[in-house]
């Protein structure tokens, strides 16, 4: 279940949706166990919108993430917001599939 360290956001939303919060739930579990690691939330957009639009929405993304995983004990301390908005995409491409994988909030590890 850690393998998944992608946390994907529907168009033009920072909320954590239902069937995203198995992922979000694995990881806090896994931070609760290893209390020496700390985490980056990186937020991440779909090339659409402008540069500091998307930079703002993927603040919020990676923001949304830290406030599920506070919700389920994981101290705001251990955790950071970043966003990357449109720069750093996964996908290629101008179509939806491209854009719903780049629609994102990635969990790194530090």
């Amino acid at each position: 279940p850690l393998a998944n360290r992608e946390v994907h956001f529907d168009f033009d939303s920072y909320t954590v949706s239902p069937d995203q919060m198995p992922v979000v739930t694995n990881h806090a579990q896994f931070l609760a166990a290893h209390k020496n690691l700390n985490v980056r939330l990186e937020g991440n957009t779909d090339e659409r919108g402008s540069s500091e639009y998307n930079l703002a929405l993927g603040q919020k993304r990676s923001e949304a993430v830290i406030s599920k995983l506070k919700l389920l004990g994981v101290p705001a301390t251990r955790m950071e917001a970043v966003s990357f908005g449109k720069e750093k995409p996964l996908a290629k491409g101008s179509n939806e599939e491209a854009w719903a994988k780049n629609r994102r909030a990635d969990i790194r590890y530090r």
